[in-house]
This record gives structure tokens, C-alpha cells and sequence, in this order.
């Protein structure tokens, strides 16, 4: 998450006995630096959500889920807290998850699905001027005052829990309550799952946002700004067009860092990495890097 340039503050759960019953700062700035198991598609969690034509004739290399799991228990041995990972070819079906039962907070990953609940009750060409530009710089620069404005607009928790519903997701609704400075959607729990479920709508004829409205949320999330680019495009090959929206927290308890990073690698590859726990945001986006890299090697080779 992150207001581009200097220091603001974003709200923290406090925790009293019978649920969430008020809201504490947590101060972040902008980054200095740029369980697991595959399920077959037939018998994929729920089933196939936004899934792709499963007769693709497209040749891939046969997955090893506990390679890849042995791989990323290695790397994350020597690494504070917790992380959770989603990734899903959308031409073969195939699916690998780790650690799938964690539920961590989105960040600034919640900017896209704010703009989808916008686009869901308003098309881009009927937006006025301000509210297009709050998306692209919510989008692009991670605005914070730009997404609390349109979290207003989709109708705050409610519009969000609303349009994560439509979507598909099964672990992610927004946070009722008066939070400081607005900054509710930062501190919303998803799962890794629901998070690739949200980056496939945006390129299936099946998602509830037409053709038009996935295509400008596209061009927006293509256009991340260099510094704020980082996480997804790890796994990326060259040539490859990757759209994503990050994520980075500083939570005031704890004084650790979440990083969170999810995107699409061309029309192919979703992909989603949740962490908690990180000293620093370098060391996180290292985290989340690592962990893309370590799981794309095994569904694509590049070169």
C-alpha cells in the first residue's frame, strides 16, 4: 500500500472481545526499493470459476507439487512470518496452491477490486473527470486519499463485501466501522485463492464486468509506475505483458511488514502471493519475488 511520496497513516484492527469493535494507526511509507497442493480441474475447490477452455492444445510441463513445495519450504525456512500463494494457468486449468488455509491482509491489492466495484455500478465513459482520475492514480501511484474517495463511491465495506461476492470470492469482505483516515480496504482479509480468482475476471467472458471495463482495468494495472512494478513480474519472460497491483503495510503492533503482490502474466497466468511478518519492505518484496519465481518454473519455461 502505499501514498507515493512521504508518510501516512493506515488503519489497524484492534481486537476487542466480540469481533472488531475500533480501528488504530499504523504509519507506512512509500518503499525504498522496487500446506500446498495441485488440484486437477474437475475436482478444483468449488469448482472452475472463471475457467478456460480445457481442450486447449497447449503443451506445458507436468507439475510436481511437492517439488514446488519442497522448493518454497526451503526458501521461506529462514524467513519471519507467514505466506500464502495461488498460482493458475487459465489455459490448462492446472492450479498449484501453498499454504492455502492462510488468510492475510490485502494491502494495497485491495485497489483492484475497488475499481472493479466501480466499474461493476458505473462505466469508465460515464465516470466524471475526478473519479477517472482517482482510479488512475489509484491504480498507477497506489493513491491512498484516491481510493478512499472511491471506496466512498462503491458504498464503503458494504459496496466491497457486495462486489467480492459477484466475483467469486469466498474470503475476502470489506471492514465495517469508522477507520482512520478511511483506510478500511487496507486491512481487509482474502485468501490467495480469491485473489487469482479476482485477476482471472479480468480476462474471462464469464467475469460480471463486461469486455470494456476488464480491459481498462488492464491498461491501468500494465501501467504501474517503475518502483510500484515488482512481485508478479518476477515470473514474467521477456516479451510477456504482465498487469498487477501490490501491495505494503506497516502494521503498528508488530512494526513487520505485509507484502502482497497479485497480477495476470499475459492472459495466462494468475498469480497471487500474500506475506506477513517481513522487517522491511525490501525483504518482503524479496519474499513474494522468490516465491513467484520458485512456482512459475515449474508451470513454464522460458526461453
Amino acid at each position: 500500500m502505499s501514498e507515493v511520496w512521504g508518510r501516512v497513516f493506515l488503519a489497524t484492527v484492534l481486537i476487542l472481545p466480540g469481533g472488531v469493535s475500533g480501528v488504530r494507526g499504523a504509519h507506512l511509507t512509500s518503499p525504498a526499493v522496487r500446506g500446498a497442493q495441485v488440484v486437477p480441474p474437475a475436482v478444483q475447490d468449488g469448482g472452475e470459476v472463471y475457467g478456460p477452455a480445457r481442450t486447449a492444445p497447449v503443451k506445458a510441463p507436468e507439475l510436481e507439487p511437492k517439488e514446488i513445495t519442497r522448493r518454497l519450504d526451503a526458501f521461506l525456512a529462514g524467513r519471519a512470518g507467514p505466506v500464502t500463494a495461488t498460482v493458475r494457468d487459465l489455459v490448462t486449468g492446472r492450479i498449484y496452491r501453498y499454504r492455502r488455509h492462510e488468510r492475510l491482509i490485502t494491502a494495497s491489492a485491495a485497489k483492484a477490486l475497488i475499481l472493479m466495484a466501480l466499474l461493476r455500478k458505473t462505466p469508465w465513459d460515464r465516470l466524471d473527470r475526478a473519479a477517472r482520475h482517482d482510479a488512475d492514480i489509484m491504480i498507477r501511484y497506489s493513491d491512498n486519499h484516491a481510493a478512499d474517495r472511491l471506496w466512498t463511491r462503491i458504498g464503503g465495506a458494504a459496496g466491497f463485501s457486495g462486489a467480492a461476492k459477484a466475483f467469486g470470492l469466498r474470503h475476502t469482505r470489506g471492514v465495517p466501522g469508522d477507520c482512520l483516515d478511511l483506510y478500511c480496504w487496507g486491512i481487509t482479509k482474502t485468501s490467495a485463492d480469491d485473489q487469482v480468482r479476482l485477476m482471472s475476471a479480468l480476462v474471462s467472458k464469464k467475469s460480471p464486468l463486461p469486455a470494456k471495463e476488464r480491459e481498462r482495468v488492464l491498461t491501468l494495472m500494465r501501467g504501474v509506475a517503475d518502483g510500484q512494478n515488482w512481485g508478479v513480474r518476477a515470473g514474467a519472460c521477456e516479451g510477456d505483458q504482465v498487469a498487477l497491483k501490490n501491495g505494503w503495510l506497516k502494521r503498528v503492533s508488530t512494526k513487520r511488514w505485509a507484502v502482497v503482490s497479485a497480477g495476470l502474466i499475459g492472459r495466462r497466468f494468475a498469480v497471487a502471493v500474500l506475506s506477513e511478518g517481513s522487517a522491511d519492505v525490501g525483504d518482503g518484496i524479496a519474499t513474494v519475488e522468490g516465491v513467484v519465481t520458485r512456482i512459475l518454473r515449474s508451470f513454464r519455461k522460458c526461453g
